[in-house]
């Protein structure tokens, strides 16, 4: 991986994910809870939304390693599932609308590359960077582990014993996230190239 393609990678992974904070925001909001926009998080300007871990540390790691991908993720939008007129669903519905927004940019971009005949090489190579990135963010952001948005998701389904324990391994979130990282995140590849050859017409 070229430096110049690592740093358009980290700028789209830190522009997807601002785009996947921003739609759980909008969403608890569209819901009645105003959390994210008292707060001034509910904005695509990046500022408020960098982690220093998620942002800059596992991307710059990742570069300097020579991962053959960078990862990474954006602060969470904080949200009050009290405030939320669907006290059931409402905590999966903001869930879900991160990744799905996701996917709503995968799918736009990787329609271009489809059925678009770009004579500029350099440019559909970056489009399709950007069509990765954000399945890559929805499909991992999908796995129901705490606290990840696929926990969430399912959390109404669940009976309520089970929704307990969920709760108590949010605690130990992060940790269980970088587990995954290193030992899970193989297995989501294949789901995520099925995606994306799907979506682009590029196997």
């Amino acid at each position: 991986m070229t430096m110049n393609i690592a740093i358009f990678q980290v700028i789209v992974l830190i522009f997807s994910a601002i785009i996947h904070e921003y739609m759980h925001g909008w969403m608890a909001d569209r819901l009645g809870d105003t959390t994210a926009k008292d707060l001034g998080r509910l904005t695509l300007n990046p500022i408020p939304h960098i982690d220093p871990i998620g942002s800059i540390l596992l991307p710059f790691i990742l570069i300097t390693t020579g991962a053959p991908f960078v990862f990474g993720w954006a602060k969470p939008v904080p949200f009050n599932p009290y405030n939320l007129r669907d006290k059931k669903y409402g905590g999966a519905k903001v869930a879900v609308a991160g990744p799905m927004a996701n996917l709503a940019v995968a799918i736009i971009i990787g329609l271009l590359i489809r059925f678009v005949p770009f004579a500029n090489t350099d440019m559909v190579y970056m489009m399709q960077i950007i069509v990765f990135v954000n399945l890559l963010l929805m499909v991992f952001n999908l796995v129901p582990i705490p606290p990840l948005d696929g926990s969430k998701v399912i959390m109404p389904f669940l009976p309520i014993s089970i929704q307990e324990k969920l709760l108590i391994f949010e605690q130990y979130g992060m940790f269980l996230v970088f587990i995954f990282i290193a030992v899970g995140f193989r297995l989501i590849l294949p789901i995520i190239y099925i995606l994306f050859s799907l979506i682009t017409g590029i196997t």
